[in-house]
């Protein structure tokens, strides 16, 4: 066996104690971690909101606001400009993105449009190598006297850009208000934010603070006229009719010019009354207002103000009683809570633009630790069971694969600790399935060093030769498993990318322990006992006399996998998947009752008086615990949220909102694209892979197995109603990289066979390389099924749809890539040497089996 160079050992050996260091701090708490020495790693794992409780928000700011605010601010220009010139205009109004009036004197046609000119002057946007954008252009040429200006589409994209921008900080600054620790505020595209708090105690408080724009304005109160007249005719000119938020809302004409706004607005703080029932808020404005406010509160008879709230009217006041020098004081028989978040709204300032929250996934640190204690508990016994079965099978040869794969879920660790990723719950998930499928690498080198012995070779070279000859097929199952991650990880989302991270990191992770860092036990075992032969241990060894002929009943086997296929496709385009709300929207809540058993039929005719649709609640594992399921709201995102809200509001007292998740109709429409687009890619990508790896007889055999894997998956999905979500997603993608890794190892060997076998049979060439890796396939699917087992059992339920899913999925896999991919190269006959009319002639079947078992 060629020696690795030194400087590769070291390396190898370095790369193990760093990922030892690196991981080492998980294992201990924060303090402990942190008295660690200067020179040893402190980063532990980053866990995500479902591990450690939390809330994970998108708000989205509207187009359509950005084009409504726009269209006011370049009419009110519009209209001074013309007036500053003399110009007699009518019918000025906006629709759509336009703006359009009409001279009343053609003859002042042309000085309109010049004087309007300096409105289309191109506005430098910044940035490097950015141009200049045009965000108001004057439409062709109108007839008569109309004259048209347009907003443009670039326009808006920046006014939308610069708003989403400008409302970071206050997001931030509103964030702080609710005490939150280490929050994450990230920009998402063009018009989203993500707000992501761990460790939120009151979601609710938070979600209605960045739910207001909170422009709050001091406006004078216009008696004169009745405003019922104002209401039910034109309101004097400067001057418009507000509403209270009063039942039913009372309405006032206030002046539209604001006396102060949050410009002048310098502190705000709550005042407690001596109940403490109640407060008032005190707001200090700046000193250029002050003197202008007091000569009105000066002036007889007294003033009357309103205070506005996001065009509402909140309180109205005598300006003489509630001015005192720089303090503007708002009493209005608010509640504390009201008080306090509307002081805190005036601290932060308006937003730029309203948001409105579009997806909401908010976790008790109940269900974080649940989690947590699960999935260490999953992945114990998953570890346990597949070392058992490691151990059992290859003895010492199993110890050495325990050790490589000890290490490889350390260097797992690690690398999420260096990277800063976050560890979430289906990235547990995804590290126990590594559990399942990293051994595989283990048994294909174990398994063809059992073959590679029978040779008259000394055991060093033998083993080198099983190393050298198994890499191929090792590099391919792990890049296949890569590939589908990368994809995943970009076009997906949240919690999804937190699978695909660790699912990436373990295929890296397992092509190094368990190719290069096993060859290096091996080797060292054998010079430490300088051995001639395989250890006894190895239990595997019974299989090499199997001749089962798979081929001989492909036909039937074949054709009802077939008619499974297509009866998948029936069930798809008849019943259709169960959807789960990241794909129809709607929300999800997890309650835990304070008072004991929960009366299912009582909370349901509750939830149904609400009249939010067929609400469906269904009990889980205790009889305290419960899932509610609401169906998506047809007025949009804001629907979504008020019908979370109510429920909230309205059994608030008596469970605790252990999971709430919510995903308006934008979000859902995006994550359906988003999973299809990401489901086709990554399958294409992986299947191109194969074409460029193998030659197109196998390409083709490979795709019709895989994606008759992922039709009999979604069947299965189908037929069970399994909440179809974007964990399935992921599901799917690792069923389709498992099954195309079974079927590259068969073909590996296929391919390798038809170079040494020139006139043997094809279909006695296939049942060969089948039996060749039966042991490899029944050992894989066995530690896999192992893991996922012990995910669906301890995993909790929170995965466990993904686990049942995977393990269909595996048994499915293992199925097709002895009935699928090999009848299908029968069927191209994809060798041109074969015996024609033999495939079926046991004689020289089994003669021709007889002596590639004695070659081999």
């Amino acid at each position: 066996m060629r020696r690795l160079p030194p400087l590769k050992r070291i390396l190898v050996w370095l790369v193990a104690l760093a990922g030892i260091a690196f991981a080492l701090p998980n294992v201990l708490s924060r303090e402990e971690a942190a008295e660690l020495p200067s020179w040893l790693p402190h980063r532990q794992v980053a866990l995500g909101l479902d591990l450690q409780g939390g809330s994970h928000f998108m708000l989205r700011a509207a187009r359509s606001d950005i084009v409504a605010e726009r269209l006011e601010t370049i009419a009110n220009e519009v209209g001074k400009s013309l007036r500053d010139a003399d110009i007699a205009y009518i019918g000025l109004s906006g629709e759509g993105q336009s703006i359009a009036f009409r001279v009343r004197d053609r003859s002042q046609l042309s000085a309109a449009r010049e004087r309007l000119r300096p409105l289309t002057a191109p506005v430098d946007i910044g940035g490097f190598g950015s141009e200049p954008i045009s965000e108001v252009v004057f439409d062709s040429a109108e007839p008569d006297e109309l004259v048209r200006l347009r907003l443009t589409d670039e326009g808006i994209d920046y006014r939308l850009s610069l708003a989403v921008a400008q409302s970071i900080d206050v997001v931030r600054r509103r964030v702080a208000e609710v005490g939150a620790i280490e929050p994450l505020i990230q920009r998402r595209g063009d018009d989203r934010l993500i707000v992501q708090v761990p460790g939120l105690g009151d979601p609710q408080r938070l979600k209605d603070l960045l739910s207001q724009r909170a422009n709050l304005a001091l406006r004078m109160l216009d008696t004169s006229v009745p405003v019922q007249r104002a209401v039910e005719g034109q309101p004097p000119s400067g001057t418009e009719v507000l509403y209270s938020f009063d039942d039913p809302p009372v309405p006032y004409l206030v002046e539209k010019a604001p006396l102060l706004a949050a410009a002048n607005f310098v502190a705000a703080q709550p005042e407690p009354d001596a109940s403490g029932e109640s407060a008032s808020v005190a707001i200090k404005i700046d000193t250029a207002s002050q003197q202008r406010v007091a000569a009105l509160a000066a002036q007889q008879p007294p003033k009357d103000a309103a205070i506005v709230l996001d065009g509402q009217v909140i309180a109205t006041l005598k300006l003489s009683e509630a001015v005192n020098g720089d303090t503007l004081r708002i009493s209005a028989d608010l509640p504390t809570e009201g008080a306090t978040d509307l002081a805190a709204l005036v601290r932060t300032g308006p937003l730029a633009t309203p948001l409105t929250f579009v997806e909401e996934r908010t976790v008790g640190p109940g269900v974080g630790g649940d989690a947590i204690a699960d999935g260490l508990k999953a992945g114990l016994v998953a570890a346990v069971a597949v070392a058992a079965s490691m151990i059992f099978f290859y003895g010492v040869f199993g110890v050495f694969a325990v050790i490589a794969l000890a290490l490889n879920i350390v260097l797992i660790i690690a690398a999420l600790s260096l990277s800063g990723a976050t560890l979430t719950l289906p990235g547990i998930a995804g590290i126990i399935l590594t559990i399942g499928v990293a051994v595989d690498s283990n048994v294909l080198i174990y398994e063809r060093l059992r073959e590679e012995v029978r040779g008259a070779e000394p055991l060093r070279r033998t083993i080198n030769n099983a190393f050298s000859r198994v890499f191929s097929s090792i590099f391919d199952a792990n890049l296949t498993m890569l590939i589908a991650s990368a994809i995943l990880f970009y076009l997906g989302s949240g919690s999804v990318r937190g699978f695909a991270v660790t699912l990436a990191i373990g295929s890296v992770t397992t092509l190094f322990t368990a190719y290069t860092v096993t060859r290096l036990i091996v080797k060292r075992w054998l010079r430490q006992w300088k051995s001639e032969r395989l250890p006894k241990g190895i239990r595997t060894g019974r299989s090499s006399d199997l001749d089962i002929r798979f081929m001989r009943i492909r036909n039937p086997v074949f054709i009802l996998m077939a008619a499974l296929s297509l009866a998948s496709v029936l069930l798809l385009a008849g019943i259709g998947l169960n959807l789960g709300v990241d794909f129809k929207g709607g929300s999800i809540i997890e309650l835990h009752s304070k008072g004991g058993p929960v009366d299912v039929a009582d909370l349901r005719a509750r939830l149904d008086e609400l009249n939010f649709g067929e609400v469906q609640v269904q009990q889980l594992g205790s009889g305290e615990d419960v899932l509610v399921r609401v169906p998506s709201q047809e007025a949009g995102d804001n629907a979504e949220q008020t019908a979370a809200g109510v429920i909230r509001s309205e059994l608030s007292d008596e469970y605790d909102f252990r999971r709430v998740e919510v995903v308006g109709p934008v979000v859902s429409g995006e994550l359906t694209r988003a999973g299809t687009i990401g489901l086709a890619v990554s399958f294409l990508a992986i299947l191109l892979y194969v074409w460029l790896r193998f030659e197109w007889r196998f390409a083709v055999g490979a795709i019709i197995a895989t994606t008759h894997d992922v039709l009999l998956t979604i069947g299965f999905l189908v037929l069970t109603g399994i909440e179809f979500n974007l964990g399935s997603i992921a599901a799917v993608l690792t069923i389709v990289g498992y099954s195309l890794n079974d079927t590259v190892v068969i073909y590996d060997r296929i391919r390798e066979n038809l170079a040494r076998y020139k006139r043997m049979p094809l279909s006695v060439l296939i049942d060969t390389s089948i039996n060749q890796t039966l042991s490899r396939t029944i050992l894989t699917a066995l530690t896999t099924v192992l893991a996922l087992t012990a995910l669906y059992l301890f995993g909790g339920g929170l995965i466990r749809a993904f686990s049942v899913t995977m393990l269909f999925g595996v048994i499915v896999g293992t199925i097709s890539s002895i009935y699928i991919a090999g009848p299908i190269l029968i069927l191209f006959r994809k060798r041109t040497d074969h015996i024609p009319g033999d495939e079926n002639a046991s004689g020289a079947d089994t003669g021709a089996a007889g002596a590639a078992k004695g070659a081999v």
